[in-house]
This record gives structure tokens, C-alpha cells and sequence, in this order.
């Protein structure tokens, strides 16, 4: 296969299709194209794949002829990638495939059931997302400092897993060789029980009066934001990695349900809740920072109180252009009973001083540093 490293400062993948344009295939391919990857993609939803390509993304697929793609990229849900990487395989789309779903195991199988080509497929696991989905949530920086498993059978090319692995590193990821097996052990711990306890949480907030609820704040938001994930989704994905999500969540419920034995006993007893919350704090602190370089930007939320009517986001962001600041990503809080809210302006620092300066002259309620 050559060498699939870069030359004279260029990447050697120039050429990629997404084939799905949803929120991790649309992110792969914004920050592909921010590298100057020829990107082409593919969507059974028209209306997403337009919106995709309307976003920058790349161009269609469907009849853009030409050369085979560099690297295929399968951004599709965990029961349809072998089917979808058959095919393109068939079709000679590309010359290494990979795709983005977070299960592995299951699919390595599958496809070799379907008598794909593992010599020139790496399956992929992208460690990066959003509880949004669609490709109008997709964000070019989606996977900056992030890790991204390589799970390469051992049929694989290493040209090809070589070529994925630049793929990742074009994506601002770290990628990670790793078993297939080992990767869903280590994504049921890290990332499909945490959605399940979410999921918990925010399942109580069905019976919770009104007074409840005004009172909910940043931490419980902060604890349910994944449970806002597509439940359709979620449930294939847990469907395929079951086992070992089933070894972590009786393992978590028995933490719980001694905790929730020692307060409600008659004498309630305070070790086995400290030991909890200490086990819990202890094993935050052994979360990593971010991987690899370059870093998640250091975005500064700037908070404008705002008026609870029509046009005040259109009239916020024109001053914002106006200063010549980006905003890169916008969050509203509303003020319960009140006819305002709160706009959380996230802007790189360097910005900060000028924006809030204009803000404020134009009338807005600016609060740096709240």
C-alpha cells in the first residue's frame, strides 16, 4: 500500500467518503475539509445529506466519479456498518475502510460473517459526541483532543491502519490501537453505563413536582445532559455491547442499593455513604485530561441577560459580528416566571474583552466572569 504518511506538509489522504451524515460522519468531514480533504458524502436521508453539504461538509457522493477514495469512513449505526462496508467494498469505493461506531466486537464479526475484506477494514471508535444528533449539531472541532480506537483485526494492512490512524490525527484525535474486545469492556465503564445511570436520574424528574424543577440547577443538569441522547439509537448500541454493560451496572447498582440500605436503616450509617463518595472522588480524579495535541479550545462563556422575545438572538449575534468576535457556541437558560433569560456566549479568549466591551455599549446586559 506504500506509505501512508504525510509528505512535504500534505496529508496523504486527500481523498474521503463519509457514507452517513449524521453528527459524527457531518464532524468527520468538517474537519477533514479543514485540512483541504476532498470529501464526498453519502446519506439515505436526502434532507440530511443536504444540510451536510450545505454546512461545507464535502459534495455528494452519488455521481462524483473519479479515483477510489482514499479512506471510507462508515458513520452508521452498529447493525448496518457490515452491510454498508460489504458493499462498498464490492462497489471498490475506496482503498481502507473504517467506520465509527461504538461497539466493535459485534461488527468485527459480522463482517467477517459477510465475507468483507478485514485486510483493508480498521474498525474505528471516534471518542467524541454531542446528546444532539443530525448533521445540524455536527461541530469541525468534534473530536479535538480527543482518543479515537483503532481496532484492527489481525488480517488488517498496517498501510491501512496507518491511513485510519491519519484520519483520526486530520480530526484533531489520538488514536489508540486496541483489541476489539477490550475496547467494548472499556466503553461499557467510560461511556454506556454513564448514559444509563443519566438516563435513571432524569427518568425520576417524570414524577417531580413543579418546585422541584424550578429548583434544578447547573449539577443536575450537568448529570442528565447525555440522557437527552436518542433512545432508539442508545438501545442498539447497548444491544450489542450487553454483557459487559450488565458486568458495570450490577456493579454500580450494588454500590447504590448498599448506599440506599445504610440511609435508610434506623440508625443511619454514615460509613458505607462516605465510602461511596470517597471511592467516587478518587476515581474522578483518575479521569485524564485531554489527549494529544492540539487541545480542546479554552472557550470563556461570556453570560447577556436577554429578553424573552422575538429576534433578540438574531439582534445578539449581528453585534457580536459586528465587534468581529465568533461566537462558537451558544447556550440559553431561562429564568423561570421571569420574561428573560440568560445567552451563555462561548468565545475564545482573546475575544472576550472586545465583545463584551461592544455588548455593553450597545446596550446589552453583559457579566464577564459570573
Amino acid at each position: 500500500m506504500g506509505d501512508a504518511g504525510a509528505r512535504d506538509g500534505r496529508p496523504s489522504v486527500r481523498r474521503v467518503a463519509v457514507l452517513g451524515a449524521g453528527l459524527i460522519g457531518t464532524s468527520i468531514a468538517l474537519a477533514l475539509r479543514s485540512h483541504g480533504v476532498e470529501v464526498l458524502l453519502s446519506d439515505p436521508d436526502a434532507a440530511a445529506l443536504r444540510l451536510a453539504c450545505d454546512l461545507g461538509a464535502g459534495e455528494p457522493l452519488e455521481g462524483s466519479g473519479g479515483r477510489p477514495a482514499d479512506v471510507a469512513v462508515i458513520a452508521a449505526p452498529p447493525a448496518v456498518v457490515p452491510q454498508v462496508l460489504r458493499r462498498a467494498q464490492d462497489d471498490g469505493l475506496a482503498h481502507v475502510y473504517t467506520d465509527a461506531a461504538s461497539v466493535k466486537a459485534n461488527v468485527v464479526a459480522a463482517a467477517e460473517d459477510l465475507g468483507c475484506d478485514l485486510a483493508t477494514f480498521v474498525p474505528g471508535h471516534p471518542m467524541g459526541g454531542r446528546e444532539k444528533r443530525g448533521p445540524g449539531a455536527a461541530r469541525a472541532d468534534l473530536f479535538l483532543g480527543r482518543s479515537w480506537a483503532l481496532c484492527p483485526t489481525g488480517k488488517a494492512d498496517p498501510g491501512a491502519v496507518e491511513r485510519v490512524a491519519e484520519v483520526a490525527r486530520l480530526c484533531g484525535a489520538d488514536p489508540l490501537v486496541v483489541d476489539a474486545a477490550a475496547h467494548d469492556r472499556a466503553v461499557a465503564l467510560v461511556s454506556h453505563v454513564p448514559h444509563l445511570a443519566s438516563s435513571a436520574v432524569a427518568a425520576r424528574l417524570l414524577d417531580a413536582g413543579e418546585d422541584a424543577l424550578t429548583l434544578a440547577g447547573q449539577g443536575l443538569r450537568d448529570v442528565t445532559r447525555v440522557a437527552g441522547g436518542d433512545p432508539s439509537l442508545w438501545t442498539e448500541i447497548l444491544t450489542h455491547n450487553a454483557a459487559p454493560v450488565a458486568r458495570v451496572l450490577r456493579a454500580v447498582a450494588e454500590d447504590l442499593s448498599r448506599t440506599a440500605d445504610a440511609l435508610a436503616g434506623p440508625d443511619m450509617e454514615a460509613g458505607p455513604v462516605r465510602d461511596l463518595l470517597v471511592r467516587g472522588r478518587d476515581g474522578h480524579g483518575r479521569i485524564p485530561g485531554k489527549h494529544g495535541e492540539p487541545t480542546l479550545p479554552d472557550y470563556t462563556v461570556i453570560p447577556v441577560v436577554i429578553p424573552d422575545e422575538p429576534g433578540t438572538l438574531g439582534r445578539l449575534f449581528a453585534a457580536a459580528a459586528d465587534a468581529g468576535v465568533n461566537i462558537e457556541d451558544v447556550r440559553i437558560e431561562h429564568t423561570p416566571g421571569l420574561p428573560l433569560g440568560v445567552a451563555q456566549l462561548y468565545v475564545l479568549p482573546a475575544g472576550v474583552d472586545t465583545l463584551s466591551r461592544a455588548l455593553a455599549a450597545d446596550g446589552w446586559s453583559v457579566h464577564p466572569g459570573a
